[in-house]
């Protein structure tokens, strides 16, 4: 039995064009490793306290006090590069479209002409990789739409162009 030929999705409901910048996984990184090195720091501080004034303790201590450890090395090894090939964006003459998440992924599209602002925000840590994220605040129930660890260049090009395409709409975005 042959397969009919999958058809393309609709051009409204593509994937988004672009990437992130490439920074963003060392970023994702330094940004998932130090919570991830506090957190380690007391674990392994609770259990000598615990080995300290308790004495030795039990099997299920060490291998529940293990795992937490391999979790908090893994976590900012695999996230960001499965986030970098998750994370995408794109602004075409009539909506804005994200794609973001790494265990659960959520898509955004919203009509340029609902959007009421838009923010940029950087970071001391984002500052150090020239990274930049906007925000753009929508007439829309479901909150602002966010495009994570633009090139700092690159984000303040698309609040330009952001802002000359809104500002040349009719209307109030409600």
């Amino acid at each position: 039995m042959t397969q009919a030929p999958a058809t393309p999705p609709p051009a409204g409901l593509r994937e988004p064009a672009h990437q992130v910048s490439p920074r963003a996984v060392g970023y994702w990184r330094i940004a998932a490793t130090i919570p991830s090195a506090v957190v380690a720091v007391l674990v392994v501080g609770g259990y000598v306290v615990w080995w300290l004034t308790e004495g030795r303790p039990s099997w299920w201590a060490l291998v529940l006090a293990g795992l937490v450890l391999v979790v908090l090395v893994v976590y900012p090894v695999v996230m960001p590069p499965v986030r970098y090939r998750v994370h995408r964006w794109e602004v075409t003459d009539t909506a804005i479209h994200t794609r973001a998440g790494w265990i659960t992924i959520s898509s955004r599209i919203a009509p340029l002409s609902r959007v009421q602002t838009v923010d940029s925000r950087q970071g001391a840590l984002m500052r150090l990789f020239r990274l930049a994220s906007l925000t753009v605040t929508t007439a829309s129930a479901a909150g602002p739409i966010t495009i994570d660890c633009l090139d700092a260049e690159q984000a303040r090009e698309l609040v330009a162009t952001l802002t000359a395409i809104t500002g040349a709409s009719e209307g109030d975005a409600t």
